[in-house]
């Protein structure tokens, strides 16, 4: 059997989610193994019922499922999945990541990525500030994620595409569905820098439903938001709200205060996102998360091996508890008696500040690639 295949059964299975995907895989490894387990070792995971147990027994596979694999074996096309490497780390920090991605162009794992999204009917004080903002962010090495969507979104990527930098599309529909199909051309060019991605079936045609769900990869997949012209019921402030509840950064360009455009932006303003009127805004909030001389220009090259690290008593606790060679999260927590969720956040700090390495498999050690 293709060892992808377990994945899209798996995730055929009536009454298996995002959510419930992750705890068998967490528990299990494998998808193929969920299938092969006892019937009493299944109804020990959280959420699992009998019904789901007896589909799972079963696995019989659905048609749509069926076609969409057989057509992604036909196109070549490629999928990322949880336990693949190129797998976004930061987006699995979110509560319900999709088990797998479907990849056009080449997700290399970035971490330093910043979502920018807005209006479809963007003014051209938002188009200009959009594409100025995303072209220097990407001069500075940071991937560029939006929707592909008109207006501000497509000013987003095209901004990267002139800094010479990459940048990630994330759809609402399936990749045999170009949405909007005005966008092909910059389809193409995306994936020639970044990568365009979705989490539906390739033939997912572009349903009003389906952009809201897409909204929490934007956000998950990035450090932070970058909101630019939103009205009040605009699409952008579920992916701000999705930010903040991932515990991500909420930025906010303001706007004119007599445009209808710009309310969105200003509620968020008034509700703690940071303004943005330049990068730099943007850097403050970010570079202590990043390592990197052109983010901080305060800190020297040479400084940086003289100073000790400045970490808190968690983040002692945790950088201590490491070594040279890789320690699987679970060992760890069970090392230092913390609690798994708080571990995995505290360990994505350290890593984003390039002081611990993750491996794969969910193995940490002090051990950097630099």
């Amino acid at each position: 059997m293709n060892t992808l295949f377990p994945w899209f059964i798996l995730k055929g299975v009536s009454g298996i989610g995002n959510h419930l995907f992750k705890r068998l895989l967490d528990r299990f490894k494998s998808p193929g193994l969920v299938f092969e387990v006892s019937q009493e070792d299944l109804l020990q995971i959280k959420g699992i019922t009998p019904r789901i147990v007896a589909a799972i027994k079963a696995h019989n596979i659905p048609e749509p499922v069926k076609k969409d694999f057989d057509l992604v074996m036909k196109k070549g096309c490629q999928i990322v999945t949880m336990s693949d490497p190129a797998y976004p780390s930061l987006l699995l920090q979110i509560p319900d990541p999709p088990p797998f991605l479907y990849v056009y162009g080449n997700l290399c794992n970035p971490i330093k990525n910043i979502a920018v999204v807005g209006s479809r009917n963007a003014t051209s004080y938002g188009i200009s500030i959009t594409k100025r903002l995303c072209e220097e962010l990407a001069a500075l090495d940071f991937t560029i994620v939006s929707g592909m969507a008109v207006g501000i979104d497509t000013a987003a990527h095209t901004g990267a595409l002139i800094g010479k930098g990459k940048t990630i599309a994330v759809l609402g529909s399936g990749l045999e569905r170009i949405y909007p199909y005005k966008n092909l051309k910059l389809f193409h060019k995306i994936a020639e820098k970044g990568a365009v991605i979705s989490e539906f079936p390739l033939l997912a045609e572009p349903e009003p439903r389906n952009f809201p769900i897409r909204n929490r990869i934007i956000s998950g997949i990035s450090l932070g938001t970058v909101v630019v012209e939103a009205t009040q019921k605009s699409g952008s402030l579920i992916t701000a709200r999705l930010a903040a509840e991932q515990g991500r950064e909420v930025f906010a360009v303001p706007g004119n205060i007599n445009s209808f455009k710009s309310t969105g932006t200003h509620s968020l303003i008034k509700q703690g996102a940071k303004l943005v009127e330049n990068t730099q805004d943007i850097l403050e909030e970010l570079s202590p998360l990043i390592t990197d001389d052109r983010l901080n220009n305060k800190i020297k090259p040479e400084d940086k091996t003289d100073k000790p690290l400045s970490l808190s008593s968690e983040e002692s606790l945790v950088f201590t508890g490491l070594g040279h060679y890789p320690v699987h999260i679970d060992d760890l927590a069970r090392k230092i008696a913390m609690e798994p969720g708080k571990l995995s956040g505290i360990l994505l700090k350290l890593e984003l500040r390039g002081v611990v390495n993750q491996a794969p498999g969910k193995f940490f050690s002090t051990e950097t690639n630099e």
